[in-house]
């Protein structure tokens, strides 16, 4: 070979280089999935965790709106310390996959996953052990990335609970419960991928949609929901797993770094109407670490500065809850079920 052949595939070798690092580079710096005691919390394709920053308005978008309230202000329905006298949140629990499972009797068994479940006796409750709110209990599996959550659930004296309703998530899998059926939550849904976290917000950003209530919705459910829990038939009404995000323009640059980080999460990936409650309260986990004064700076956002998304581009297929990518993103790890 002649210098000048050698010179050329210096140089070829050198640019294949260059592509590689620049690949590598923009994998590198994708958002990945959010996670929790090294589970994805599904992956970041999956409808949780897939951006909504430029998909359309649904046309009934303002009625929505004027339903759940123009003039009221979101809520963090999470903090620190404690009210009614138990903590301020949804918490959760991780176990092992050693963690011994016991049974559970549901007043809605028809729709519950029959477990048995890995819940420890001393399993973080919501509103703590004397709670007669929502009662739910979320179990994470972390050898597995096996979610489990309970609503309305009671520890029996044999070691047994007694729950509402009951259901089990595989967090490496895209599928969505059975059509009609509820979960711990009315929706249908997971309820642990849409919490706000504390350690999310301090690292400066949230890479998932987060759940929100609404107090009136309507009879049927929108992809990715699985259930309603309503009479009323209006269509100014929001269905259960309608989307809503914080508009592009809404000015967030004079509110606290926490509060911040919270509202560009609303604005690029949105909230999830998930069950029946108050207008605009936003889920989260309870922790020490939050300023309860910031995230009252939330309530200074009112609903007309949000707009309800059309979705529906993005579904795959109706039982997934894997979503079509508006913009390239980094594949998934090996070894996950596509469903």
């Amino acid at each position: 070979m002649n210098r000048f052949r050698i010179s050329a595939a210096i140089k070829d070798i050198f640019r294949f280089s260059c592509v590689c690092i620049a690949l590598f580079a923009i994998i590198g710096t994708a958002s990945a999935s959010p996670t929790i005691a090294g589970c994805p919390v599904f992956t970041d394709n999956n409808v949780w965790n897939t951006p909504i920053d430029t998909l359309p308005v649904v046309p009934n978008s303002q009625n929505y709106i004027t339903t759940i309230g123009a003039g009221k202000g979101l809520h963090a329905d999470f903090g620190s310390g404690t009210w009614d006298g138990g903590p301020i949140g949804i918490p959760y629990t991780i176990v092992s996959g050693s963690q011994a499972k016991v049974g559970v009797i549901f007043d809605y068994a028809d729709e519950s996953d029959p477990g048995p479940y890995p819940i420890p006796p001393d399993a973080l409750i919501e509103g703590g052990p004397q709670s007669t709110g929502d009662r739910h209990v979320l179990i994470l599996d972390k050898d597995n990335c096996i979610l489990y959550e309970l609503f309305s659930a009671y520890p029996l004296s044999d070691g047994t609970w007694q729950a509402g309703s009951g259901a089990i998530f595989n967090l490496l899998s895209h599928a969505l419960r059975p059509s009609t059926w509820t979960s711990a939550d009315a929706a249908g849904l997971p309820i642990l991928p849409g919490l706000v976290r504390y350690d999310e917000v301090a690292s400066g950003e949230i890479r998932h949609a987060l759940r929100f209530t609404a107090p009136q919705t309507r009879n049927t459910f929108l992809w990715p929901a699985r259930h309603y829990a309503s009479s009323l038939t209006g269509q100014q009404y929001p269905p259960m797993g309608q989307r809503f995000r914080l508009k592009a323009a809404f000015d967030i640059s004079g509110f606290s770094h926490d509060t911040q980080v919270i509202l560009r999460a609303l604005k690029k990936y949105g909230m999830i109407l998930a069950d029946n409650g108050s207008s605009w309260f936003i889920s989260g986990t309870p922790d020490p670490r939050w300023d309860n004064d910031v995230l009252h700076e939330l309530g200074s956002v009112s609903g007309s500065a949000f707009e309800a998304i059309d979705e529906s581009s993005l579904i795959v297929s109706p039982d997934s809850g894997l979503a079509k990518q508006t913009s390239a993103r980094p594949s998934p790890p090996t070894g996950l079920i596509a469903q």
